[in-house]
């Protein structure tokens, strides 16, 4: 049997159509898998940031998008009030973030589309609470970007505060993970995330701590307040009585691929 090039014409068709439909399944199923590998690499860092030397690796499977670590996108920076006067603290407080970029090509979901992950998720990058985390996961399609036309996850790095009493006297921890560029050889999809070392600071008959965040990249890249949208900017801590404040900074090596 002799096909008509108007049958041929129309099977193409249909498997063009079919084609595009499957493409869009398995970049919908990416999008949502690797909010939860996010979520895991957060869950991760949180373990080995304050352990010096530990390593762990996180895999991901990924069809249309890729992994990588922007440099240097946030910076923390510590006011403190004491007996002593007022003090800004020298603290490595500036650090990357980890993205999961989708090209819009593949999958969108609309310029200027924000999502929390869990969309219960504190919008604070300061939380008071020995359960909190030590970053939060985004989800963002912001159009135009320097760097590309995606619809991005990110993971945050944000401040946990751990709160306690001795003698009478109020102690506050404050934790920070800081993410560095390591080696990326890009031999699988993976990332490898090593503590490389703790930085800590202690100051006493604190009563006030005002903590500030910048954006490095907003000019160069677009990673501006508005593409983490935070509630603040600043947030002040007070107590009525003097109290000693100590901050961790754990410098987390991170590494795209095996190594």
């Amino acid at each position: 049997m002799i096909l008509t090039a108007g049958v041929i014409v129309m099977i193409l068709v249909a498997m063009t159509y079919a084609n595009n439909i499957l493409n869009f399944k398995i970049a919908q199923n990416e999008y949502e898998s690797s909010k939860k590998f996010m979520q895991t690499t957060g869950q991760q860092i949180d373990d080995i940031a304050w352990t010096i030397g530990r390593t762990q690796t996180v895999t991901y499977s990924s069809r249309f998008g890729g992994v990588k670590l922007q440099e240097a996108v946030l910076e923390y920076s510590v006011t403190v009030h004491s007996s002593s006067g007022v003090q800004t603290l020298t603290l490595p407080g500036e650090t990357g973030i980890v993205l999961f970029n989708m090209p819009v090509s593949s999958y969108s979901m609309g310029n200027n589309y924000f999502e929390r992950v869990p969309t219960s998720a504190n919008s604070s990058f300061l939380l008071f609470d020995s359960s909190a985390p030590v970053s939060q996961v985004i989800c963002e399609e912001k159009l135009p970007m320097n760097d590309g036309s995606y619809l991005r996850i990110a993971l945050v790095p944000t401040i946990r505060v751990l709160e306690s009493w001795i003698a009478g006297s109020q102690n506050l921890k404050f934790y920070l993970p800081s993410l560095q560029s390591g080696n990326s050889p890009y031999q699988s999809q993976s990332l490898t995330l090593t503590g490389e070392g703790i930085y800590k600071v202690t100051c006493e008959d604190v009563y006030q701590v005002d903590i500030s965040v910048a954006f490095p990249k907003a000019a160069e890249l677009g990673f501006d307040e508005s593409f983490f949208n935070f509630n603040s900017t600043t947030v002040t801590w007070e107590s009525p009585s003097s109290s000693i404040v100590e901050f961790y900074v754990g410098k987390v090596q991170v590494s795209v691929g095996a190594v």
